[in-house]
């Protein structure tokens, strides 16, 4: 029986062994994924910044987060008007769609937004309103009246089911004569909440 006996307790100390070493082999593999993970992730951004392919936040546009800012607002229709200290004889045309959903995808599905009849989509140079116009089948015909050649004409939109302003993201330079969009294809500038 001894013989046994020393059999059992040596199978025993060789199984607790053995135990122990697997143990110890998976940590150990467990801290080598770890260690080859992490060199890995050092070497992708390694290879990125060589590259050239590292953000450069100056060429990112800046566009306003959707979820941060609600296109829901509370604002009266504007009461804007053309300013009469223009010329009316040279103009500058514009055809425009609106399309939130460019900036606020989420929001425009969740609100339901369209451009709606009383809508207004206006030119300013400055604070001096200087084009004004309502949709005509979903498409904004915007006659802006002569500032100085090359001013900046900025657009600005009413949303009346949302009930808030929008400011194009982008300006446009005034040019005699110019017409920007067509009914095939419409101006359709970015929008910011004002």
């Amino acid at each position: 029986m001894k013989k046994n006996e020393e059999k059992c307790v040596r199978a025993c100390i060789c199984q607790k062994k053995a135990v122990i070493l697997r143990r110890k082999i998976d940590k150990d593999m467990r801290n080598n994924r770890l260690l080859v993970a992490l060199s890995v992730c050092v070497l992708c951004a390694v290879c990125c910044t060589l590259a050239g392919c590292k953000k450069d936040k100056k060429s990112e546009p800046s566009t306003p987060s959707s979820t941060t800012t609600s296109i829901v607002g509370n604002l009266p229709d504007p009461e804007w008007a053309v300013s009469e200290d223009y010329d009316m004889t040279s103009s500058m045309t514009v055809t425009a769609s609106i399309d939130l959903a460019l900036t606020y995808e989420s929001q425009v599905k969740a609100t339901g937004w369209e451009v709606a009849a009383d809508d207004k989509l206006a030119a300013f140079e400055g604070e001096n309103c200087i084009g004004l116009a309502t949709p005509k089948e979903g498409l904004f015909y915007l006659y802006v009246t002569a500032p100085k050649s090359g001013s900046t004409v900025t657009l600005k939109y009413y949303s009346s089911k949302v009930k808030n302003l929008f400011v194009a993201d982008e300006a446009l330079v005034y040019s005699n004569d110019v017409i920007i969009g067509t009914v095939a294809a419409p101006h359709t500038p970015k929008w910011t909440v004002k």
